[in-house]
């Protein structure tokens, strides 16, 4: 008892670090290993942004549907965040006995044998192809549309793992765009890294690919890669790719992968040799922070876009999900994700460019953001007032049709539509989106038992409770405004050994209330008439009955090019 007693206390005096990289900003947390209390935090916002439109270097254009980022952007989190947490805290950095991080995936770079990006060298300042390319850099569409009719010819056996496609966001297709738009700098790369695995490589001087990361973006399925002969039939000088840029030892989720270097001590002033964790994804390290860890949890990590993880006992084919890993969440259990491309994207899109100055003045008088002040206004009204529909692809469909060649749609508008129903009728698509997505899965076996968010959208009470009367299900909230470094500090725990798996740490220092927000029955019906009219564009517009958006995008380009 007096044993127990002691190594309790010791445990009390012990913390570990979550760094969250995001798509706009990193942000650290410190949290005590016994009870996951969040005693510290530090934000850092990219100083590049995401470059969509021109390269920050030189001022060059970029295509459309390009998404890239800096990578030393990265390195400044470590030096500015991790020690702001710190100061917050208020703790001596000496008890951080970890340090675990995350990233939003798949968001890959090339990269020399030591880990030096491309675009660091003189040569390749000026080469779009050289940087990041960020998740949701959609410019490679073509060549997943190759990987997918190539693979369902060729009947590979890891494409129902995805549920049918491969997606243009992930590890193949960006990696097969640059060898085809630029084959100088794929020659020129060692290594192609994700950035969840490049900053891990940054912290402990290791390099090993992540487990979540490989399985979900990466195509890695039973220990091994899509095959030589199926790269070289997509081009010839792709046949080596999984076994000469790709290849690395998989580390497990919450293990150990070396001790903090002497140089990434100094920049975070943490301890030189403590625990550095394997790499992860955001939206998968975030399930065992809101203590979502068993069979049939959904936990959806709601911000610019969704992402949905789930675990299962069963091995089933879902169509549309980005894929099915095991052990791709906890050791033990098939992971499963899903998701969509645009939630708060799309929110904030239609804030920052078709709300008129006069909503946008009623919102300062009053004291409110515009999404606050257009939210008020807009659940005035009963369901379906606004006589609106949307569908929710301004950056494409993740799942279920995975296509970023379709495109965001609103029907309904009349000369006396006001901004708050239209900015309504997203909300709510984003939720039908959802919907698809759950019912899917049920569709297939894998049953969704309990529906929990996540996310900086969790803030909005309207938004959460249409999601409940649209889904038909209760709502539970993680209870912390960083879940993705929650979950990154608890695996930084298991790494440091204090929990022997993800499991225990989960029980420790997981945070969720259950049933936030319960179904209104009145709205959920006045919901399930909307969502059958969602379903009928949504299978109109993605699933073949009119191929306009693609049309329409391909007209773009060509006249961009």
């Amino acid at each position: 008892m007096r044993a127990a007693t002691a190594l309790r206390a010791k445990r009390d005096d012990q913390y570990t670090i979550g760094v969250d990289f995001g798509t706009l900003s990193g942000r650290a947390v410190v949290v005590r290993v016994t009870d996951g209390a969040e005693l510290g935090a530090g934000v850092h916002e990219y100083r590049h942004a995401v470059m969509d439109t021109a390269l920050v270097a030189t001022g060059a254009a970029l295509p459309p549907e390009w998404a890239l980022q800096v990578p030393n952007d990265y390195r400044d989190v470590l030096q500015i965040a991790v020690p702001a947490a710190i100061a917050d805290a208020g703790i001596d950095p000496a008890q951080v006995i970890g340090i675990a991080t995350d990233f939003t995936a798949s968001t890959p770079m090339p990269v020399l044998a030591n880990g030096t990006p491309l675009c660091e060298l003189r040569e390749f300042v000026d080469r779009p192809h050289a940087y990041v390319k960020l998740w949701k850099h959609h410019a490679a569409q073509p060549q997943a549309d190759r990987i997918n009719a190539l693979a369902a010819e060729r009947d590979e056996g890891w494409l129902p793992r995805y549920g049918g496609f491969i997606s243009s966001e992930w590890e193949f297709a960006k990696a097969l765009q640059l060898l085809e738009e630029d084959p100088e700098v794929y020659e020129r790369m060692d290594r192609w890294v994700e950035a969840a695995d490049w900053i891990v490589w940054e912290l402990s001087g290791r390099y090993l690919r992540n487990a979540c990361t490989a399985g979900y973006k990466g195509i890695f399925q039973d220990d091994s890669s899509p095959s030589q002969d199926f790269l070289r039939a997509l081009n010839p000088a792709f046949a080596d790719f999984a076994t000469d840029k790709l290849d690395a030892e998989i580390g497990v989720l919450g293990g150990r992968a070396g001790g903090l270097t002497a140089e990434a001590a100094d920049w975070t002033g943490l301890p030189q040799g403590i625990a550095v964790a394997v790499g992860n994804v955001d939206a998968h390290v975030t399930a065992p922070a809101a203590r979502a860890v068993g069979p049939g949890q959904m936990v959806a990590i709601m911000g610019t876009s969704t992402c949905h993880v789930m675990n299962s006992e069963r091995l089933v084919e879902v169509p549309g999900m980005c894929g099915a890993v095991d052990g791709g969440i906890v050791d033990g259990l098939w992971g499963y994700e899903a998701g969509q491309s645009g939630v708060g994207d799309i929110f904030a899109w239609y804030v920052n460019n078709h709300v008129s100055v006069s909503a946008q003045e009623d919102a300062a008088a009053a004291g409110q953001s515009v999404h606050q002040h257009l939210t008020d206004l807009a659940f005035t009204e009963p369901v379906g007032a606004h006589g609106l529909l949307a569908l929710d692809w301004h950056s494409g469909n993740r799942s279920v049709l995975v296509n970023t060649e379709l495109s965001g749609l609103i029907l309904g508008l009349t000369l006396t539509t006001r901004p708050e129903q239209v900015y309504r009728a997203l909300l709510e698509a984003t939720a039908f989106g959802t919907r698809q997505i759950v019912e899917t899965f049920a569709a297939s076996g894998v049953p969704v038992t309990e529906f929990i968010v996540a996310g900086g959208l969790l803030k909005n009470p309207h938004l959460m409770q249409t999601y409940s009367d649209v889904l038909r299900m209760p709502i539970s909230t993680i209870a912390s405004e960083q879940g993705p470094a929650l979950g990154s500090a608890i695996h930084a725990a298991v790494a440091a050994g204090v929990y022997d798996d993800i499991r225990a740490a989960s029980d420790a220092m997981g945070k969720l209330e259950r049933d936030v927000y319960t179904p209104n029955a009145a709205s959920a019906d006045a919901y399930d008439a909307l969502y059958a009219e969602y379903r009928e564009l949504h299978d109109w517009f993605g699933r073949g009955g009119n191929d306009v958006m693609k049309r329409l995008k391909a007209h773009r380009r060509e006249v961009l090019s």
